[in-house]
């Protein structure tokens, strides 16, 4: 059975991206069962995609259902380990912190460039120096 959104999306990659879209707005507006049924047809139509276990693991989160989560994150990551939202969740929810945003799409995983801690300077001798950024130095770094 073929939903117009499968028909509209062309290839698996786009059904699945568009899913999880859809999904996450739809939790976010408290549609719990019309996201479960959702998920559950995509679980059934695309068995080896990871995308709709990582999908039912945040919606079992949300349920207060977080083994039952759990296992899905690991389910989804284990049908693809490149797939980094499953894999944020696992870490994201798994801690003993207080969990962050689920991710949902590959976009959700995205993080800014990392800001350089430190670098190595040579002096004249051709001798490395560590040299860490200071947090209110304009320039940035500062010497040992």
């Amino acid at each position: 059975m073929r939903t117009a959104m499968k028909e509209e999306a062309g290839t698996e990659k786009e059904y699945l991206n568009q899913l999880c879209e859809e999904v996450r707005s739809l939790i976010h507006d408290y549609h719990i069962e019309e996201s479960r049924e959702k998920i559950c047809e995509a679980m059934k139509d695309y068995p080896d995609a990871a995308e709709p276990h990582n999908l039912f693991g945040i919606l079992m989160e949300k349920q207060g259902c977080h083994i039952s989560a759990m296992k899905h994150f690991r389910a989804a990551w284990s049908l693809d380990p490149t797939f980094l939202p499953a894999r944020k969740n696992i870490d994201n929810y798994g801690g003993f912190s207080r969990p962050g945003e689920a991710a949902y799409t590959m976009d959700d995983c995205r993080t800014d460039e990392k800001k350089e801690r430190c670098k190595i300077e040579y002096d004249e001798n051709g001798v490395g120096h560590v040299v860490k950024r200071k947090q209110n130095d304009k320039s940035g770094f500062f010497g040992f």
